[in-house]
């Protein structure tokens, strides 16, 4: 007989085999999903990235940096091989991971070295150099009439509460930009001046800059079919299936402004597909090419990384050589500007990974919004074709969601669709940004000659609201442009 409050041998044992099945299964199911593979994928190139790339001391960086996105980064072990510029990372000891670093290429997960990559050092000039050369603003008595001096330093101390903390803001970086003036850079505690840092979906932005000048550079008409936009022999393989079927339709301006009508959803998942396309696919673009039509082309907005990296593979079909490629981002838009630390990165086969990988200091991130500001006008020289910035600016769609979203870039001041600054009074109608992943954002305000950066690395969504941030900042702020 089987007393109260004991169980029986064979039940025992019946849910002892149960246990162990369900966590087969779970086992299984994370391997099919190749869970451990992508996770360590994630922990070598962020960490590849953050001091190859950016220049920071490597040792603090899984702390900081990759641990705080989930708990299931425990797991991994990393050893870096400083000489040879790489990282390996492990899921429990097994399914190993490299990024190395590349020339014009940053880190890249599963790459050959290379000997002749040099890494990133960020420079004390930058810290000693006045604007826009350098990152020395006015001082404070300087900011001019209508500027609330007291109140934006105010705001300044209260973006950095709680730096350092992954749990609270955990700001990284912020500067403002005044009718072309730097009133504010600052950088926290432990990020040297010109360190870069990572802007996440922020590189939707850019590679938008950077395709709108290859467009009036190549003669590519962004009202053109996808499938034609290619140099004869730099078309990639997923080209010929795409003609089979409604994708043969796609322009690139449906690229351009998020509605190629493709299957597919922005999911951040450990198995969601931007996990899976970031760390997963080694040709990022034939993975999003991959997804089968849903929508007609055109009908329907969509965000969706993906289709970020679509757009960077039509960049590289207008290019003779991958290395002309790689090398364009710093040739056509960074170096002009003096953006020292910018680099864009490609992924294993070798597109821009032009959702989610470019790298550049508090500086050079108000500088390219400051670019953005002025159309393209950098001194004397006009670095991208006059109407980027209308262009930028333009809405994807008529209505619904697409209406606060336009190429490659956030309409923040939209009051009836897109980002939630639309309930935020303080932020005006003609607001965009570039906004990405963890609290980056580059708002640039024409109508008030603005730039704000708010650089990040927070993981808790609560935390911190970029509209706020950007009403507060402009409160201290003359309201119009002159």
């Amino acid at each position: 007989m089987v007393q109260a409050g004991q169980c029986p041998r064979r039940t025992t044992r019946a849910v002892g085999v149960s246990l162990v099945a369900l966590a087969i299964l779970g086992v299984g199911i994370l391997l099919v999903a190749r869970v451990p593979q992508i996770a360590a994928g994630m922990a070598a190139k962020s960490m590849c990235s953050a001091a190859f790339v950016a220049g920071r001391p490597w040792r603090d960086l899984m702390a900081q940096d990759v641990l705080p996105a989930s708990p299931v980064l425990r797991a991994i072990d990393v050893s870096v091989d400083e000489a040879g510029h790489s990282v390996t990372a492990r899921f429990l000891g097994l399914f190993p991971r490299r990024a190395v670093l590349l020339p014009d290429r940053g880190c890249v997960l599963d790459a050959p070295p290379d000997p002749s990559a040099h890494p990133y050092e960020p420079s004390a000039d930058t810290a000693n150099t006045p604007w826009p050369r350098g990152d020395v603003g006015l001082a404070p008595g300087e900011w001019g009439d209508g500027v609330d001096a007291a109140r934006l330093i105010r705001i300044a101390d209260s973006a950095f509460e709680g730096t350092g903390d992954p749990r609270a803001a955990n700001a990284r970086g912020l500067a403002v930009v005044h009718r072309g003036r730097l009133l504010l850079l600052r950088n926290a505690p432990g990020f040297a001046p010109g360190t870069g840092l990572h802007g996440w979906s922020m590189a939707k932005t850019v590679t938008g800059m950077l395709t709108h000048k290859l467009a009036a550079e190549t003669g590519l008409s962004l009202e053109a079919p996808v499938v034609d936009a290619f140099l004869p022999e730099r078309e990639p393989e997923w080209v010929a299936d795409w003609r089979k079927d409604a994708r043969g339709n796609i322009k690139v301006s449906d690229l351009l402004y998020m509605r190629d009508g493709l299957a597919g959803t922005e999911d951040y998942a450990p198995w969601g597909s931007v996990p899976r396309m970031l760390w997963g696919a080694p040709d990022m673009a034939a993975w999003a090419a991959g997804h089968p039509a849903e929508a007609a082309p055109g009908e329907r907005w969509r965000y969706r990384s993906a289709t970020a990296n679509l757009l960077a593979a039509v960049a590289r079909g207008r290019f003779d050589s991958d290395q002309a490629y790689w090398a364009y981002p710093g040739q056509a838009l960074f170096q002009p500007i003096g953006a020292r630390s910018a680099t864009m990165e490609t992924d294993l086969d070798g597109n821009w990974v032009a959702s989610s990988y470019v790298w550049a200091s508090v500086g050079d991130w108000a500088r390219l919004g400051l670019l953005m500001l002025q159309d393209g006008r950098w001194g004397d020289r006009q670095v991208l074709p006059a109407g980027w910035l209308q262009r930028a600016a333009t809405p994807a769609t008529a209505t619904g969601e697409g209406f606060g979203y336009g190429a490659q870039t956030w309409l923040f001041g939209h009051r009836e669709a897109g980002h939630d600054c639309r309930d935020q009074p303080g932020v005006p109608v003609d607001t965009v940004a570039m906004s990405g992943h963890w609290g980056q954002m580059v708002a640039m305000v024409p109508s008030r000659n603005v730039v704000v950066v708010r650089m990040g690395w927070t993981v808790q969504p609560d935390a911190f609201d970029d509209c706020t941030l950007l009403s507060d900042v402009l409160s201290a702020l003359p309201a119009g442009m002159e």
